[in-house]
């Protein structure tokens, strides 16, 4: 997938640490800018980490008028648990069947003998679903630079 081309429209179970609901990104533009954040599996110290990371930043991105969705291909019911755990105020979506990561183009094939797991990565979309920055780690334990994604959001406007 290419810089300032259109992001795949998908479809997935959104998990708010409550309810699990239906979501379409589509339906999401428009709005604001979106920020999709790819970790490998919930419940894992780098993931936790990093998912609390943009917890703690929630603030700066609210005002950099983007919206931040956490994908995992953990079943919808673990996403609830998690976001409960870490008191996380943001979606977390269900990639159980692996079709947004392998559209995405960051799909471990094999990640220390569990077969199709996300890669560590930050996709940003502006309010019209176009790619404006793509990060993607060849090493699970590698955080993205929240910088970085803050300072694409403010190009943006």
């Amino acid at each position: 997938m290419e810089l300032h081309q259109k992001a795949p429209d998908f479809t997935t179970k959104a998990s708010d640490g409550e309810r699990i609901e239906d979501f379409t990104l589509s339906k999401e533009l428009g709005k604001e800018h979106i920020v999709l954040a790819f970790f490998p599996l919930a419940f894992t110290s780098v993931c936790t980490n990093e998912m609390c990371q943009f917890r703690d930043q929630m603030q700066q991105f609210h005002q950099l008028k983007a919206r931040v969705y956490g994908i995992s291909v953990d079943s919808p019911f673990a996403l609830n648990a998690f976001i409960k755990a870490n008191g996380l105020k943001f979606k977390l979506l269900s990639d159980f069947n692996k079709e947004i990561s392998r559209a995405y183009g960051v799909l471990y094939e094999d990640l220390m003998g569990l077969k199709g797991v996300a890669k560590r990565s930050v996709f940003v979309l502006d309010k019209n679903g176009i790619l404006r920055y793509k990060w993607v780690s060849e090493d699970p334990k590698v955080l993205p630079n929240f910088d970085e994604i803050q300072k694409v959001l403010q190009g943006l406007g």
